[in-house]
């Protein structure tokens, strides 16, 4: 529904002349989400912050328009304008169960002339609401004799949405034992066909009843919603159910003592409808003989005669119990009641041994005595001296579980009374000196119930059942190093729980690691021998056994484990106090200082430099004792204006100090060789670093040759398959073994003082023998060679492929100047050695 509402005249004329209409909405009908809002609908479940319309109108001057929207005053604002774009968002949370329809106002305008809107906007409906049970709490009261099938109430759930959201369908949660059923439409409540409700076994039935909706859409997702209640069903006693005999059966005796009127027994019954209970009357229908009689009140039933007249000795009377009612007597039940003619019990069970009656008995003896033994110092009788029933009773043994039983259980008269073994383990001296017991006998089928207590005593004798146990499986102890003979190392305990002698611990020990340690034989003190010296150095570590011992030899085992504690007792010490060290310029020496004390900081040294003439020339690592020049010495220059002795010769004293407490420290005395180092290049800085580590340089040389080796093996293999597979067919042919050449070795020579080459040059064995006026002495085993190529093209310039063996030769510099020729000859001949090993392993 839209009303439009004009504030202006239809046209008017401006103060210019011209005309000026009113802005206006289009009006695109229901369904369209542009427009004037008219006949516009948004469902309940639309989230807040959608964008759900969009206002549109025209000025007919073409002039722009805004919008807006107002609300009546005390409704909520449910939307929000974009004055410009029209864009109608929700701002509210919708609940058409609540409001179905929203009143608003929706205006336009061009800056002068305003229109505004009356609109109703329609809310519908989104699957949102459980179904609601009416009539909560829901409680049936059902009498119990309700017919099977009967409808017993009828359920209600209403749901608010509309369409299938709205409509309602009942079922229950199963349950095995489930007597009733629901109408899923009308949500009548019925029995279940076949079963029935029994006051007597059920009061009140629990049944879960669920309302399910006809689903629908709710953020455009289809659900079906459900609500469940509890129905509570109280079943309602009928008379339906006989009396019932209270604690039968019934017995009842007639004793000697009797006389006429004497009550034998008293009868109870109740009403099984206990809702609405009737009253009782009780009588007898057979069996008395005459000698008894019933009251119809109390069900007390009477001797009539004395007892000598009774002619059998059992009596079973037919007793009735009928419900007085508005009928009379209605439902009835018959019990039994059996009454026996006995003798008085006027004697109860007496226990005597040798000397008569008794009520203790006492035994001695040893612990843990085999199972099933007869405990035979017990010497006891048992004697009731009534007759019949009277005189029949049971032994019970009263004390600690399942120790010891007694044989035999049930008596008639007399009986001698023994005790068996049952769990010898329990009977343990040391935990019990003495088991205490209580012997009983109670009689089984008297009224009376007559019993006799006796108490037995067994004092327990100890035996060596037990063995030595130390208070732990090892010891763990530290002693220091240098510590005197006989220092206390550790004190081990162990005890045997027997008593007396068998009680006492002896101590001794064995074991590899035992020649340096004695125990104290009952204290267990263990200590060092009066002559041993411990020296971590040499050993830090012993273990042995100690072994507790009783007097019958039952022993007992632990271990120690004893840790000697290093302490600073030796001071670093050089290889030599007098050392003697070439440095090249940029590079340094290292002195070590070895400390033979095991364990830190004991054995860590720092090195420190004493004395230097003068002393601002070297630096040392602390850690590593490497020597080295000062920074700013690079040159022989530097160093000879620092010092008058021009052959760079420098004597420093050097001090290497430990970390242990007390410290200690040694010197020795450096003779320090400057000299300038004549190598450029990566070979030469490859070379310093490797002079002290001459491993180093052999291990590039062996990583070189493998690789030319394995590059060698490759190429043959690419050519044997080459060669293979172009001669497929080939005539039979004699091989003529040649003999080897000999391999050219490659020989490399540094070039010292060059400036165009920085690293050196090969040279051939032929080349070496005319530069050289010696050879070597023996031949060395030739190395594998690459196979033959084939010829190159013409265009392509021949190259020589170069054997796996070589060796290193110094060359001395043209101005004098170059490395140690030690240094160099060591290299070589270790690289030559590795060759020569290398080389062994090829054959032809």
């Amino acid at each position: 529904m839209c009303i439009s509402l004009s504030f202006y005249a239809a046209k008017y004329l401006s103060f210019s002349g011209q005309s000026d209409f009113a802005p206006y909405f289009y009006d695109n009908g229901a369904g369209s989400s542009n427009g004037n809002l008219g006949l516009f609908s948004i469902s309940e479940d639309t989230s807040v912050g959608t964008h759900v319309y969009t206002l549109s109108g025209s000025d007919p001057e073409g002039e722009p328009v805004t919008y807006g929207m107002t609300f009546d005053k005390g409704s909520k604002d449910y939307f929000s304008v974009e004055p410009k774009s029209g864009n109608v968002t929700l701002i509210q949370t919708l609940d058409r169960e609540v409001q179905d329809e929203i009143v608003a106002f929706v205006t336009i305008t061009d800056g002068r002339n305003k229109v505004v809107e009356n609109v109703r906007v329609f809310i519908t409906d989104a699957n949102d609401e459980k179904p609601e049970f009416l009539n909560l709490p829901l409680v049936v009261d059902v009498p119990e004799d309700t017919a099977s099938g009967s409808s017993i109430y009828r359920v209600q759930a209403v749901d608010r949405d509309l369409g299938s959201g709205g409509s309602v369908t009942y079922s229950l949660q199963s349950t095995p034992s489930t007597k009733f059923t629901i109408d899923g439409h009308s949500g009548a409540l019925r029995i279940r066909s076949g079963e029935s409700l029994d006051y007597e076994v059920s009061r009140t039935h629990f049944v879960t009843v669920v309302a399910k909706d006809g689903g629908g859409k709710y953020h455009g997702k289809y659900q079906v919603m459900t609500s469940t209640a509890i129905i509570t069903i109280n079943v309602l006693d009928t008379q339906d159910s006989p009396p019932v005999f209270v604690a039968t059966p019934y017995f009842g005796f007639v004793y000697e003592v009797s006389v006429p009127g004497s009550e034998i027994f008293t009868v109870s019954a109740k009403d099984g409808d206990q809702n609405n209970p009737n009253t009782m009357h009780y009588s007898i229908l057979s069996g008395s003989d005459g000698f008894f009689s019933i009251n119809s009140t109390s069900g007390c039933i009477s001797l009539t005669s004395f007892p000598v007249q009774l002619r059998n000795e059992l009596y079973e009377l037919q007793v009735k119990a009928a419900e007085v009612g508005a009928d009379r007597f209605s439902d009835y039940s018959v019990t039994t009641v059996t009454v026996r003619v006995v003798d008085l019990n006027n004697h109860p069970p007496t226990f005597y041994d040798e000397n008569g009656p008794q009520n203790r008995f006492e035994l001695s003896m040893y612990e843990h005595p085999p199972e099933g033994e007869i405990l035979r110092g017990l010497k006891i009788t048992v004697n009731d001296s009534d007759q019949g029933a009277n005189a029949k009773f049971r032994l019970l043994l009263v004390g600690p579980s399942r120790v010891l039983r007694v044989v035999p259980q049930t008596v008639l008269n007399e009986a001698q009374v023994t005790i068996i073994v049952e769990n010898s383990s329990a009977i343990d001296y040391e935990k019990y000196q003495f088991l205490t017991f209580k012997l009983l006998a109670v009689e089984i089928d008297t009224p009376e119930r007559f019993s006799a207590t006796a108490e037995i005593v067994i004092n327990l004798l100890d035996t060596n059942d037990n063995i030595p146990k130390f208070s732990s499986e090892f010891y763990i102890a530290r002693i220091p190093e240098n510590s005197p003979g006989g220092s206390n190392l550790v004190s081990v305990t162990a005890t045997d729980p027997d008593s007396g002698l068998w009680g006492e611990v002896k101590y001794s020990i064995y074991g590899s690691g035992a020649d340096l340690f004695l125990i104290h034989a009952t204290s267990g003190i263990i200590y060092t021998q009066p002559w041993a010296s411990l020296d971590a150095e040499v050993k830090s570590k012993y273990n042995f056994y100690v072994k507790a011992e009783d007097t019958e030899g039952k022993y007992s085992l632990a271990e120690v484990f004893v840790t000697v504690l290093d302490q600073n007792d030796h001071p670093p010490e050089f290889n030599q106090n007098y050392l003697e060290k070439t440095m090249i310029i940029g590079a340094p020496v290292k002195i070590e200082a070895v400390d033979e004390d095991a364990e830190e900081p004991n054995n860590l040294i720092e090195y420190s430099i004493m004395k230097a003439d003068p002393d601002n020339i070297f630096d040392i690592n602390t850690s590593t004792g490497e020597i080295k020049l000062k920074p700013y010495i690079k040159s022989m220059e530097i160093v000879q204006n620092i010092t008058k002795q021009k052959d760079g010769r420098w004597s420093v004293v050097v001090q290497a100090r430990d970390r242990g407490s007390p410290s200690f420290s040694t010197t020795a005395v450096v003779k320090i060789d400057i000299t300038e180092n004549g190598l450029k290049g990566p070979m030469a800085a490859f070379l310093m670093q490797s002079r002290d580590n001459p491993m180093k340089a052999l291990g590039l040389a062996v990583s070189i040759i493998t690789v030319i080796v394995l590059v060698t093996v490759m190429i043959s293999t690419i050519m044997y398959f080459r060669n293979t597979k172009s001669n497929r067919i080939t005539p039979a042919r004699r091989i003529i073994r040649r003999r080897p050449k000999e391999p050219r070795r490659w020989i490399f020579r540094p070039w010292f003082g060059r400036s165009d080459l920085s690293f050196g040059k090969f040279f051939t064995d032929d080349e070496t023998r005319d530069n050289t006026n010696h050879s070597s002495p023996r031949a060395k085993p030739p190395a594998p060679s690459a196979p033959v190529l084939p010829p190159p093209p013409p265009s392509e310039r021949l190259r020589s492929v170069p054997t796996v063996s070589g060796s290193l030769r110094s060359a001395q510099n043209k101005d004098g100047s170059g490395i140690s020729s030690a240094l160099v000859s060591e290299l070589k001949m270790r690289i030559e050695q590795k060759i020569n090993e290398a080389n062994q392993g090829y054959y032809y």
